[in-house]
């Protein structure tokens, strides 16, 4: 538990979020539908690149 508190509720939900992508792309690929899969996996990285941008912004304005 003090994992998440020290990681902050939003930002654990958000890595819960993407590794949930992470799977449901990677079933998708593996039972035949590659598109849709490789489609869906590149959300994982478009959220944390979104949310790394957000701490560089609020961290700048400190």
């Amino acid at each position: 538990m003090k994992f998440i508190e020290k990681l902050g509720t939003a930002n654990f939900l958000m890595l819960a979020l993407c590794l949930l992508i992470v799977i449901v792309a990677e079933y998708l690929f593996l039972t035949g539908d590659e598109l849709h899969g490789i489609f869906l996996g590149l959300w994982a990285p478009t959220l944390l690149g979104v949310m790394i941008y957000i701490k560089l912004v609020a961290h700048e304005r400190k």
